[in-house]
């Protein structure tokens, strides 16, 4: 165990597929599970507490109030439920562990560690930008723009979950494995400045480098840093189950060292592991790489 990091850990699944508005991905939480997250966490030495999954609804509309986006509603209430429950378990001196389903969950449980942590560092790992707006997403569905959303950017109803004052300074989050991104989410990035590792850089500079420069950039002046880890930033080879896969993504290597020199550092205070999708896995593929990347990142070693 990372003696340094919180020994307790309350984990939270929230089997949400209606950011992607594809089946599959709403059965990530029971598949990691099913994988071993939580032996593979008490074996290293923490004290888990399971805290269950957050209901989720589908309703049939698509449409709310003639807005473009997808289930507007429901992930509104999912997100600001996540919201309280990780704020309620930070509170408590706890951990916040999320397994997802999809990426729009990243709403609520940032919104939720921003309610204690002013000052948040994150790291996005991720094939694709998922900083998107109503005005520049192809398709609508909120997945790709939780990042736009937690930097105060989007729908009043979604950027208001958790206060609409509480939001990322965009000079503190990094994203790492991006290699697809839309027009619009290449304008804003750069309008932002937002320091984004794509896998050329990471191809040139080695994975050691950016997480060195990447730590730097997330822990100056910061008072936590989360890691939010969409699994489609793995190379498909390695974690096939996912909704959006991109080929030419990390290694499995590359994702484990990533990993572990987070943990080496010392500085993370919450995590996310999303977008397992369970219809389109092999034998539970994915979840199981991501339960092991969950070891790397909080101190599993092998001496």
């Amino acid at each position: 165990m990372n003696p340094t990091i919180n020994q307790y850990i309350s984990i939270i699944g929230v089997p949400l597929d209606l950011g992607a508005d594809r089946r599959g991905v709403d059965m990530g939480p029971s598949a990691i599970r099913y994988a071993g997250v939580r032996e593979r966490l008490e074996a290293i030495g923490y004290e888990i507490d399971d805290r269950g999954d957050i209901l989720t609804n589908r309703p049939d509309s698509l449409q709310v109030n003639g807005e473009r986006l997808k289930y507007l509603d429901e992930i509104e209430k999912v997100n600001t439920e996540l919201c309280q429950r990780v704020a309620e378990e930070i509170g408590k001196g706890r951990f916040p562990l999320i397994l997802g389903g999809d990426h729009s969950l990243a709403i609520g449980t940032i919104s939720g560690v921003l309610q204690h942590k002013k000052n948040l560092g994150v790291i996005w790992f991720d094939a694709h930008g998922d900083i998107n707006t109503i005005e520049t997403s192809p398709s609508g569905n909120i997945h790709g723009m939780p990042v736009a959303v937690s930097l105060g950017i989007g729908h009043e109803r979604l950027t208001a979950v958790g206060g609409s004052d509480v939001r990322l300074s965009p000079d503190k989050f990094v994203m790492i494995g991006v290699r697809d991104l839309d027009p619009g989410e290449k304008l804003l990035l750069k309008e932002l400045g937002v320091v984004v590792y794509t896998m050329h850089e990471i191809d040139m500079m080695g994975m050691a480098k950016v997480m060195e420069e990447a730590i730097s950039i997330v822990t100056a002046g910061t008072d936590g840093v989360h890691v939010s880890f969409d699994m489609d930033v793995v190379d498909p080879l390695h974690a096939p189950g996912v909704g959006t896969p991109v080929v030419g993504g990390l290694t499995y290597r590359e994702s484990h060292l990533a990993m572990e020199l987070l943990s080496a550092a010392n500085i993370v205070t919450s995590a996310e592991f999303v977008e397992v999708n369970t219809v389109l896995d092999h034998q539970n593929a994915t979840a199981k790489v991501a339960v092991a990347l969950m070891g790397s990142l909080l101190g599993e070693r092998l001496k």
